[in-house]
């Protein structure tokens, strides 16, 4: 339901942000067509929010398997450069839809769009400290990031040298990083990035 009523928030805000968008990002799609593609987005993963938990399998021997989705805990992200609201908000959406925080780095190039985000979420009942938005050099944070023990996972969409980078210090933890996303990522892969997977083996019969 709060990720519902975040999309209606952002909704009423459609047309101010759609023209933030065209003003700040003269490439890519429009103003108005990267608000709906948001919109869609948070609507997806609102649907999976409460469809998600796992799913039962077989196995070789009498019995069978319980696969069970668990929020990794925090993640921190870091938004690419373009589409800086729909790239912004599929991560927001994505980890907090499955029940993790999320510690977010909004575009360099266009942080504007992140400044009116904040607004909308706000007054969209998302509890305090479950998304926190960031401003920052990416470059900057990035190795300290990686290393923070208290972050247990890293996702970035960013350059080669920042997500080399991130892959990089994330090893002196042993920090789960995912670097591999680009505009074309399904919701779904999202998702599966956003937990981590428990198996629990139930025997039955005779041994």
């Amino acid at each position: 339901q709060i990720l519902y009523y975040f999309a209606e928030n952002l909704s009423v805000r459609a047309d101010e942000i759609a023209a933030l968008i065209d003003t700040f990002q003269p490439r890519g799609m429009s103003g108005v067509d990267e608000v709906q593609a948001t919109l869609e987005t948070i609507f997806e993963c609102a649907a999976w929010s409460d469809k998600f938990d796992g799913d039962v399998r077989n196995v070789p021997m009498r019995g069978l398997a319980l696969s069970l989705n668990e929020p990794i805990g925090t993640i921190a992200a870091f938004a690419p450069a373009e589409h800086a609201l729909l790239g912004l908000v599929r991560m927001i959406a994505a980890t907090i839809a499955v029940g993790n925080r999320v510690i977010i780095f909004p575009s360099e190039i266009n942080p504007v769009i992140a400044g009116e985000l904040i607004q909308v979420i706000e007054t969209s009942d998302i509890p305090a400290g479950v998304v926190n938005i960031l401003f920052a050099d990416h470059s900057d944070v990035a190795k300290h990031t990686a290393m923070h023990m208290d972050i247990d996972a890293v996702w970035c969409e960013e350059t080669a040298p920042i997500s080399s980078m991130i892959e990089e210090h994330s090893a002196t933890n042993l920090k789960r990083t995912w670097t591999q996303m680009n505009a074309a990522t399904e919701i779904r892969e999202f998702l599966d990035h956003a937990v981590e997977k428990k198996t629990v083996w139930i025997p039955w019969g005779e041994g």
